[in-house]
């Protein structure tokens, strides 16, 4: 009698989840996209306000330091959270130190490059898919970060920046790719990775 209940049993999940949506569906990958957007906006925020209120009332110099040690706490506060992995990479990046762009985010941050060249806002630049990676299934997001008017200060060209602060990235990104950007180009970008 068992067996048969259990039989019954099995026969009515497994007619059940043919019902069901995969969680990879249109909808779903909607709602994970405007949740992750959600997660990006924040951090963002969080970063512009820190630097902002630092270059206000120290300068450049102390900004630097903030990027170094508050932005990536900032990052990690961020994963905890939301329980999903969340960073920052480039191309060009300042600190190698804190991991480089994968292939997948490589072709995005390439992509954001191609479709700002054909005349996308840098603000607007989004990507997300559901990828298949040796280690699983992942809902990746990435949101360009556009270099804004503040960034130069220590984004910018060498040789605009001051003596300081030239002294001061050598000192503390003896690596750094980070310099030579303008105001609207992609500096890098958010990078979120979801387990499915």
């Amino acid at each position: 009698m068992n067996a048969v209940r259990m039989a019954i049993a099995v026969a009515v999940m497994a007619a059940g989840a043919s019902h069901a949506q995969p969680p990879t569906a249109p909808a779903d990958a909607r709602r994970y996209a405007d949740e992750a957007r959600k997660v990006a906006g924040d951090l963002v925020a969080q970063i512009r306000a820190e630097l902002s209120r630092e270059l206000e009332y120290s300068g450049p110099m102390r900004a630097v330091i903030v990027c170094k040690y508050t932005v990536p706490e900032l990052s990690s506060n961020a994963s905890r959270k939301s329980g999903w992995r969340v960073s920052r990479v480039s191309l060009r990046p300042r600190n190698p130190a804190l991991g480089g762009a994968d292939a997948w985010e490589q072709k995005t941050l390439l992509d954001f490059e191609r479709r700002l060249v054909a005349g996308e806002k840098a603000d607007a630049l989004e990507h997300s898919e559901i990828v298949t990676e040796p280690g699983g299934r992942y809902f990746r997001f990435m949101k360009a970060l556009p270099t804004g008017p503040l960034c130069v200060s220590c984004h910018g060209p060498a040789e605009r920046m001051t003596d300081a602060v030239r002294s001061l990235l050598a000192t503390e990104y003896p690596h750094d790719r980070a310099t030579g950007f303008s105001a609207g180009q992609i500096r890098g970008a958010v990078t979120i990775k979801r387990p499915l």
